[in-house]
C-alpha cells in the first residue's frame, strides 16, 4: 500500500511555471506505475502524465507535450509534474495516482490506479 500526498499548487500567470510534488509514503516507487492526473470544474478526469515503474517510460496527454514534464525520485519517495507555459486551460485540480506495476506500460485510463492523493489546484490566469 502507498499513501500519496500532492503540494506545489497555487496561482500562476499564463506563460508561468509551476512544478508539482507527490510525496509517497509505504512501499517503494518501483512497485508502481505513477500517473498524474486533472479535473477542471465540469469536465471529466483526465490523464496528464505517467511515468512508469522503472523510470525508462513516460507518457503525456498530447496537449502538455513539450510543457510539462514528468519525474521521480526514489530516494526521496517523490513524484514531481514540471509544468512550465502555462495556459488558462491547464487551470484544474491535479492529482497523483498509484497502480500496479505494468512493465513497460502506462495506463491512461483511472481505474487501473489504486491509490490516490488528495488533489492540488493549480489556476492558470489570463
Amino acid at each position: 500500500q502507498v499513501q500519496l500526498v500532492e503540494s506545489g499548487g497555487g496561482l500562476v500567470q499564463a506563460g508561468g511555471s509551476l512544478r508539482l510534488s507527490c510525496a509517497t509514503s509505504g512501499r517503494s516507487l518501483s512497485y508502481y506505475v505513477m500517473g498524474w492526473f486533472r479535473q477542471a470544474p465540469g469536465k471529466e478526469r483526465e490523464f496528464v502524465a505517467g511515468i512508469n515503474w522503472s523510470a525508462d517510460n513516460l507518457n503525456y496527454v498530447d496537449s502538455v507535450k513539450g510543457r510539462f514534464t514528468i519525474s521521480r525520485d526514489i530516494a526521496k519517495n517523490t513524484v514531481y509534474l514540471q509544468m512550465t507555459s502555462l495556459k488558462s486551460e491547464d487551470t484544474a485540480v491535479y492529482a497523483c495516482a498509484a497502480g500496479p506495476n505494468q512493465g513497460m506500460v502506462i495506463p491512461t485510463i483511472s481505474s487501473h490506479y489504486h491509490y490516490w492523493g488528495q488533489g492540488t489546484q493549480v489556476t492558470v490566469s489570463s
